[in-house]
């Protein structure tokens, strides 16, 4: 592995190009060092790559779906002939344990292969005979899609998006976050070399590039990952020129604990410990909040610290036996330590997780200890706002009615989970709001590529995945064939 600054391009009309302004992304496990640099392309540059995706549009909307899939599937094998070498840039970049920088890539390549095979039945054309006459109704390409990804799963979170664009016909220009834009950068070079010049541009850079993205006349779709508040300010963007758009936002999802769970369960406990810590808590779906029944309370959270202690180990992501690795960059440090501040100054109590096993590396780093936060109030920050890091608090309740209000007052919306007996945990579950409900798991465990993913209320518009998040990117065209070409009766 080396650990020598690599360089990444933007790529605009199939050319690698290169500019004088660089920003450097550090180490977050050792912030003195640089892993790489992105470009930090112009205005002009963005409006090159929007330019040459709109011209591309033009045949590429017309190609064979089967020479979409072949090229698609050339590009696949060759990112998985270089797993090893984008997992390690990915953790050295985020900061996220080896084996879950693994974990992203495989699931980028479920989706991808996915909607390899399911992109032909998504796009056929429909036809109809009726008393009318006919009808066939298709599924064309939309045009120039512009993307822009977050840093907490890059790649995952940016092929969500490229393939079903790419194989259902449009181009698109890709945005990655400054905060991990190197091993996403890589994933997209391979994908873009298969592709003809301007169907996959890649730009990277600060406020213009994203406004542009957002505004540009020639963007018929937007494809964001990202925070509601960034999400009300694309929308307004967007609004100009009435943009399709796919929005996956915020979440403050919550975990249900009902009384008839088994606090016995050891499994069960390390799914759900799993399900408030895997990648330093960043994950959109992950557990956020904890109700637990109060019968059963003090029970659980003797067992769940037990089943915590066990699983959670903080240091090195390239350590054999880390679970959890650093937190992405300093402001969300920060951002996650005044949560935690906060609550105990408010009275409630902090209990700390886990083992830290590269204790050298605690002061130096972005790392947090993992906490547990009992006491908490059902509405304060702690518990309503989404954390987005290793802290998670646990709090009672006493009846379904109470902890399905408190669930569903939030303004966020995007997955939840309800533990305990089978049937029971469904019933609760279809009183949920929520785009996505699992029962006795949570987060990436409960994820299955195959079915719609997505938000209601303020956690987003539309849906990935599934057959359904390859439609997104069609607009359905409908065209009448009559049997009868009078003209129906108007009156005079």
């Amino acid at each position: 592995m080396t650990t020598e600054p690599i360089t990444i391009h933007s790529i605009i009309n199939g050319e690698k190009i290169e500019t004088e302004n660089k920003l450097p992304r550090e180490n977050p496990t050792h912030p003195d060092q640089i892993v790489g640099y992105a470009p930090i392309n112009s205005k002009e540059e963005t409006i090159q790559a929007i330019d040459a995706a709109y011209e591309a549009f033009k045949s590429w909307a017309w190609s064979d779906v089967d020479d979409r899939i072949a090229r698609m599937k050339k590009a696949i094998q060759k990112i998985k002939d270089s797993t090893e070498e984008i997992a390690e840039l990915l953790s050295r970049e985020h900061g996220k344990a080896l084996y879950d920088a693994h974990g992203e890539i495989a699931v980028s390549l479920m989706w991808m292969e996915f909607a390899c095979d399911h992109v032909k039945n998504v796009v056929a054309p429909e036809e109809k005979e009726h008393d009318n006459g006919r009808t066939i109704i298709t599924h064309d390409p939309i045009g120039v899609v512009s993307a822009i990804t977050p840093w907490n799963y890059p790649i995952s979170l940016s092929t969500i998006k490229i393939a079903p664009a790419l194989l259902t016909g449009n181009t698109m220009v890709l945005k990655p976050s400054p905060f991990a834009p190197l091993a996403v950068s890589r994933v997209c070079e391979i994908i873009s070399d298969e592709f003809p010049p301007g169907v996959l541009n890649l730009v990277h850079g600060e406020a213009e590039v994203g406004v542009e993205l957002t505004s540009n006349e020639k963007v018929a779709k937007i494809a964001f990952t990202g925070g509601t508040k960034t999400a009300k300010s694309i929308m307004k963007a967007a609004s100009e020129t009435i943009k399709k758009m796919t929005l996956e936002l915020g979440g403050n999802d919550a975990a249900i604990v009902l009384e008839d769970f088994d606090v016995n369960d050891e499994r069960a406990l390390r799914r759900m410990v799993i399900s408030n810590f895997l990648t330093a808590g960043q994950i959109c779906m992950i557990a956020k909040r904890v109700y637990v029944h109060r019968s059963i309370y003090d029970a659980f959270v003797e067992k769940y610290i037990e089943a915590a202690n066990k699983w959670i180990r903080v240091g090195d992501p390239f350590h054999p036996e880390v679970t959890v690795g650093p937190v992405n960059n300093q402001n969300q440090v920060k951002y996650v330590q005044s949560l935690v501040s906060e609550a105990e100054k408010k009275g409630a109590k902090i209990v700390k997780l886990g083992t830290i096993l590269n204790p050298e590396l605690m002061d130096n780093g972005y790392f947090l200890q993992p906490t547990l936060v009992l006491g908490a109030d059902y509405h304060d920050p702690i518990v309503v706002e989404e954390q987005f890091g290793p802290t998670v608090p646990i709090l009672p309740f006493d009846d379904e009615e109470q902890v399905i209000k408190l669930h569903n007052e939030s303004i966020y919306g995007l997955t939840s989970s309800v533990w305990g007996e089978v049937e029971h945990a469904i019933r609760v579950a279809r009183r949920i709001e929520a785009g996505t409900t699992m029962i006795n798991t949570a987060a990436i465990q409960g994820l299955d590529v195959r079915f719609p993913f997505g938000g209601v209320k303020q956690s987003g518009v539309g849906r990935e995945y599934g057959e359904e998040g390859l439609k997104s990117y069609t607009e359905t065209h409908v065209i009448n064939i009559p049997k009868n070409l009078e003209l129906p009766y108007i009156p005079e």
